[in-house]
């Protein structure tokens, strides 16, 4: 395990960072002239960020894919596993997509979904906030690289109860 018990090896995104770093990455997606029919977000840490670029790029189309691979700080599952309700493929039909998440750590949960929708879609792209070097998928659009363990402003608190 990584040592991340000091804010030193930790990446920390605020709030504040977080709005400037999603209009930068919906304002580089639409100046790349990608016109996705729809957003998968990978709950649940692509949540936020899919809501907030959907927002930004005036698009209401997104679905959720709900993939657990994260047990705990920089512990996970051998594999990454979609989890119930799983879209139909046909839903997807033909789709230009882009695929959103918080993070291309190790790259398997975006390496599954893109494998997911393959076959069924016309094309798929990426974006994230960031981007480690480890990463197996290298997305398209990435708002910064790093390395380090992140602390992301809607995971960093402990769960109430």
């Amino acid at each position: 395990m990584t040592d991340v018990s000091s804010p030193a090896q930790r990446e920390i995104l605020t709030w504040d960072l977080f709005g400037s770093a999603s209009r930068e990455l919906a304002r580089a997606i639409h100046d790349d002239g990608y016109r996705p029919d729809l957003i998968i977000s990978i709950a649940r840490g692509g949540l936020i960020p899919a809501g907030a670029i959907s927002y930004a790029l005036g698009m209401k189309n997104v679905h959720v894919l709900n993939v657990e691979f994260y047990t705990g700080v920089d512990e996970r599952l051998p594999m990454p596993v979609m989890l119930p309700p799983v879209p139909q493929p046909v839903d997807l039909s033909g789709a230009t997509v882009l695929i959103i998440d918080d993070v291309a750590d190790t790259g398997g949960t975006l390496d599954l979904v893109r494998r997911f929708c393959e076959g069924h879609v016309k094309e798929t792209r990426s974006a994230v906030i960031y981007e480690k070097s480890r990463s197996i998928v290298k997305c398209e659009y990435v708002w910064k690289r790093t390395d380090q363990w992140i602390d992301f402003p809607w995971s960093s608190q402990p769960e109430i109860g």
